[in-house]
């Protein structure tokens, strides 16, 4: 049986990420069934959070794959097809970050909103959304990978034009 996304982001998230993750996050998350995030993002007194292999390899594969849906859709030409895979290759980097990444219980918590944040977009893109857009969620997306840029220390990392 295939549960839908939004019901397994929710199980994700309500997970710590790490061993010692925040308590206070994920009851939070888990409460919310990831769909409202709350809280915003800080930095850790005012430096990047650290990131491990597992957390860069995830969330570069999650750039690829916003990258390559926003191309797309500069180009008109995604179909609904095309947006259940987009769906499904985030889950997939979800579950390895989830299942592979080890973080600080701060840094944890910060990459709980940032990944609910995420799964907000993945709602637009799965028409979850009362009166938004697919190519809307990609956006969220975009911009939530900026976040994740701005707010963790992974090299070379390029955020996303999401002005026009």
């Amino acid at each position: 049986m295939k549960l839908p996304a939004h019901l397994v982001f929710a199980a994700l998230l309500a997970f710590p990420l790490s061993t010692m993750a925040g308590t206070a996050i994920a009851a939070d998350t888990a409460h919310s069934h990831g769909h409202e995030v709350h809280g915003a993002m800080e930095l850790n007194q005012g430096q990047k959070w650290e990131t491990d292999a597992a957390l860069r390899q995830g969330m570069g594969a999650l750039h690829q794959i916003v990258s390559r849906g926003l191309d797309t859709a500069h180009k008109n030409a995604l179909k609904p097809d095309d947006y259940k895979k987009m769906s499904g290759g985030i889950m997939t980097q979800f579950t390895y970050i989830v299942e592979n990444c080890k973080l600080e219980p701060e840094a944890d918590a910060q990459l709980h909103i940032l990944l609910g944040n995420i799964s907000q977009g993945v709602d637009v893109i799965e028409g979850k959304v009362s009166g938004e857009q697919p190519e809307e969620g990609l956006i969220k997306m975009a911009q939530a990978l900026n976040s994740y840029g701005s707010y963790f220390d992974h090299p070379n990392w390029k955020n996303f034009d999401v002005s026009h």
